[in-house]
């Protein structure tokens, strides 16, 4: 079992797809997956936002989002968000962890793969 790293720079389908897509896949193949949303993001971690996402041809986020979710994956928010995008961490999604660069550089020291979208 590995560990996945994916940083989310921006909350359009070609940020948000190809990073869930393959956090789903690594989770289901068994490794660990933090996916990392910068300020850019943050439209998305609002309650329901990651859940109305939509794209031709493309899975339902909200499948993708339970099952990365169910097998354990973990969503960190860059913590300068907060200021930068002038949101609170009670007005975001009730599962995201609002961290700082250095404690996700330190929970992903042992990954296998990092990829950025």
């Amino acid at each position: 079992m590995g560990k996945v790293a994916l940083v989310v720079n921006g909350s359009e389908n070609s940020n948000v797809y190809p990073a869930f897509i393959l956090a789903s896949s690594a989770a289901a193949a068994g490794d660990d997956v933090i996916l990392f949303f910068t300020p850019a993001a943050v439209p998305v971690l609002m309650p329901g936002a990651l859940e109305g996402i939509t794209g031709k041809g493309m899975p339902p986020m909200a499948n993708l989002l339970e099952g990365v979710m169910a097998l354990g994956g973990r969503m960190m928010l860059c913590e300068l968000a907060l200021e930068a995008k002038d949101v609170t961490a009670e007005e975001l999604r009730d599962d995201i962890e609002i961290a700082g660069a250095t404690s996700f550089m330190a929970a992903i020291s042992d990954a296998t793969n990092t990829f950025s979208f």
